[in-house]
């Protein structure tokens, strides 16, 4: 056999061996030539691995460490995931800051809100979704026209009557405050509704007084 069919056989030799480790059934995984690739070294916010051998075995990149290691040696305690900085304050996709009114008794409400402005434009876009989410959460109480004759109010006495007299001058603000916090009969709905939504109801409600 000429060298260069020993050269040939070697080389279609080794293919092959490198082929069959690739392949993969069952419980075996096949071989691995790019671990990392494979297991990247991500920080996992609600879990971490303090275990420095961890997949020590798989770790490819010499330096001393498990591949599996994920903890963050320059917080305190390892921690992957830490509190925002002392007296940071998370503002909303919108860029609002949260809302710091006060749940007051419901005579003092108009005092609280008295500065309170909507951060939207009284668009028809904003008024119309401001419907939707009016008929969505308010109208079975309130009824489709602000009335005070929504299906709750047939067994439930003393709902507003969101077009009377007495609520003509109320502002967006007070609204917005009200259904954060709840006054008189109705509840507090700032839980179930984002302030983004409750600026939209107060937008159909002022619109909805005008209505004759």
């Amino acid at each position: 056999m000429s060298m260069m069919s020993i050269r040939n056989s070697i080389a279609i030799l080794s293919a092959a061996v490198l082929m069959a480790g690739c392949k993969a059934g069952g419980d075996n995984p096949g071989r691995e030539y790019a671990p990392n690739m494979y297991h990247s070294v991500a920080y996992e916010p609600l879990s971490q691995i303090t275990d420095t051998d961890a997949g020590r075995w798989a770790n490819s990149l010499n330096n001393d460490r498990g591949e599996y290691y994920n903890s963050n040696g320059y917080n305190p305690y390892k921690m992957n995931m830490r509190e925002p900085a002392p007296h940071t304050v998370k503002r909303n996709a919108y860029g609002w800051l949260p809302y710091h009114g006060k749940n007051v008794p419901k005579d003092s409400v108009p005092i609280v809100t008295a500065g309170l402005r909507s951060p939207l434009d009284s668009t028809a876009e904003v008024v119309a979704e401001g419907k939707f989410l009016f008929e969505s959460y308010c109208k079975h109480c309130h009824g489709a026209k602000g009335e005070a004759d929504g299906k709750v109010s047939e067994k439930v006495a003393g709902v507003a009557n969101l077009r009377g007299s007495s609520y003509q001058n109320i502002t967006e603000g007070h609204i917005f405050h009200v259904i954060t916090y709840g006054a008189g009969l109705m509840g507090a709905h700032g839980s179930q509704v984002s302030p983004e939504d409750r600026w939209k109801i107060a937008k159909y409600v002022k619109a909805l007084q005008k209505q004759k």
